[in-house]
């Protein structure tokens, strides 16, 4: 048994797990970078702790740090969310040897599951359909253009340990390759450090359902019915729904049994999700996410099991206390991402300061959310600001909640997609249910409507001054600490920050170039780091040609050409942090 746990993660998946933590008697710790001194999973945790600079890389996926800051706030047990170090079998095994408890599956069975082409093999040996593919990593483009003519183009590039879409390209001839393949690369090594890849059969039209398993130690799983995650933009989720149209009882129970019966073959503990490809009345095994999902939240309100308390009761040791044969769905749920995104360019990150924030609420209407008002989105992490979960006694009722709580939510001084939900949910395909992953690019229509619904751009609220006593948080040996000022005339001078206990080193800040007047060139829309340069000096572009590739929120954005011409200057170079509206290149002037 264990009374703290320490919560590897931040955002709303943070405050999720510590939601969870609270109602079980725990205490919880939370851990945060030096961009998110302010963020709201912080200020809920019952200790927090610093441990480095913003880039995830010397923070939130810096083990070492983490497994101090549990030592040093007392933390006996470590839930590491979603995302960043959840998959890492590194660090189930740095936790455990450090005396703490992970709460998640076993290293060995995260290994067999977690990368892509090892749980294809394990899907392979216990009789799962799986997607026509390779069952090892490939070396190299030349390698992948044999088996597109092997299995016959489209194919997927995908990262071995990726996820979420990330590290993963469409190739429909053998010209795409070798671009696919380095950006693939490129893409995997930042997100996960690992550059492996290997390649598959690429789907044209299919749904993306996963079933979602939750399995004791001591043998016992169970499948808690499907998510239809088929809205998707770039291979990344936007709305996820429990059940899915698509399947009949039968084909849910069919569906489930593989998933169990996979998670029973590889000693899979706690919540995880199994991911198929749905196609002509088939399903094909994806991958296996070895976590909790970010949708998760729609199969707790349709089967009303909390999958996060589950997790931490199973880490205690408790038997499974569900059977398969008392989980019926009751209902039916959707859940859009709330992102700080632009539907009108491509999804782009969209940064900025929140100024007024209000939730929605009412009956089987859910919000989990990372963010407040008067907040500033960090640029160094993924763009998920909050999710919408309504829950309806039917589909239709579960839609019509869910345009209503949209409407009500009110996010200003950040573009979001909510107005591309609102588009969505109204469009007659996805009313009817026969949403695939290509409902975006499908629908152009879908934009267009999104515009129509786009509110006018609003400056953030200043924020309220602060009452009396005044109160401040203070930073001891990356401890955190509140401080209350009495009295009048009194000031407190901005405190410089304290460094985590044993922290490494701060590095030198990246090169920035910002913008300094107007000027004929290929400007970058977003601030982010500069990943590719495809444009070189004197080159002659046509317009919409890709010249640059910035990193932003975990994404990565094409740069075009503005216009046809000759490139003078190339102001950039791959690395270096560009503001928005910065200057990337010129164009050379004719005299």
């Amino acid at each position: 048994m264990f009374r703290t746990v320490l919560v590897a993660n931040r955002g709303e998946i943070a405050l999720r797990v510590m939601r969870a933590c609270r109602e079980l008697g725990l205490r919880c710790v939370a851990v945060y970078s030096e961009a998110d001194r302010d963020a709201p999973h912080v200020a809920y945790a019952d200790d927090a702790y610093l441990i480095g600079p913003p880039s995830p890389a010397e923070s939130y996926l810096n083990i070492e740090a983490i497994i101090r800051a549990a030592k040093a706030t007392g933390a006996e047990a470590i839930h590491p969310g979603y995302g960043f170090l959840a998959e890492n079998p590194h660090f189930v095994r740095a936790a455990t040897a450090a005396g703490l408890v992970f709460i998640g599956p076993p290293a060995e069975a995260m290994e067999r599951m977690g990368g892509k082409t090892a749980a294809r093999r394990e899907a392979t040996a216990a009789g799962v359909p799986v997607v026509p593919g390779v069952l090892e990593p490939v070396t190299s483009a030349a390698e992948v253009k044999r088996l597109g003519k092997e299995f016959g183009y489209p194919i997927a590039i995908k990262a071995v340990g990726g996820g979420g879409g990330r590290g993963l390209r469409v190739v429909r001839s053998p010209d795409e390759v070798e671009e696919a393949f380095a950006s693939a690369r490129r893409e995997a090594e930042v997100a996960f450090k690992n550059g492996e890849l290997y390649v598959e059969k690429y789907l044209d039209d299919p749904r993306h359902i996963e079933i979602q398993v939750l399995a004791d130690g001591y043998g016992n799983a169970v499948a808690l019915g499907e998510r239809d995650c088929s809205v998707q933009r770039r291979h990344q989720k936007l709305i996820e729904e429990c059940p899915s149209p698509a399947l009949t009882p039968e084909l849910r129970a069919e569906m489930g049994a593989a998933a169990v019966r996979l998670a029973k073959a590889v000693g899979y503990v706690s919540a995880g999700t199994l991911e198929f490809l749905y196609q002509d009345g088939r399903y094909y095994f994806l991958e296996m996410n070895t976590r909790i999902q970010v949708e998760h939240t729609v199969t707790e309100m349709v089967y009303g099991v909390d999958l996060v308390a589950a997790q931490i009761r199973i880490a205690q040791g408790e038997k499974l206390w569900l059977k398969q044969e008392d989980l019926v769905p009751r209902g039916h749920a959707i859940e859009c991402r709330i992102n700080a995104e632009d539907p009108l360019h491509n999804f782009r990150p969209a940064l900025g300061a929140i100024g007024e924030y209000r939730e929605p609420a009412g009956l089987g209407v859910r919000v989990d959310s990372g963010v407040r008002a008067n907040y500033t989105v960090p640029s160094h992490y993924d763009s998920l600001l909050a999710k919408l979960i309504t829950w309806g006694a039917n589909r239709n009722e579960a839609i019509a909640r869910m345009r209503r709580a949209l409407a009500e939510y009110r996010i200003e001084g950040v573009t979001t997609i909510i107005p591309f939900h609102l588009a969505a949910l109204e469009h007659p395909v996805f009313v009817a249910g026969a949403a695939t992953v290509n409902f975006i690019p499908r629908h152009p229509e879908l934009l267009t409507r999104t515009a129509e619904l786009m509110p006018p751009a609003t400056p953030p609220a200043p924020a309220e001054p602060a009452p009396e006593p005044r109160r401040f948080t203070v930073e001891v040996n990356g401890r955190r600490f509140g401080v209350a000022v009495f009295g009048d005339g009194m000031s407190l001078a901005p405190a410089q920050p304290a460094p985590a206990r044993g922290a490494a080193p701060r590095r030198a800040s990246p090169k920035k170039t910002t913008l300094a007047a107007p000027v004929d060139g290929v400007i970058s829309p977003i601030q982010g780091r500069v990943v590719a340069v495809r444009v070189a000096h004197g080159q002659q572009v046509e317009a919409g040609q890709v010249l640059f590739i910035v990193e932003a929120m975990k994404m990565e954005n094409e740069i075009t050409a503005p216009h046809s011409g000759t490139i003078g200057e190339v102001r950039v170079e791959v690395g270096m942090t560009v503001e928005a509206g910065a200057v990337l290149a010129t164009y050379q002037t004719t005299a």
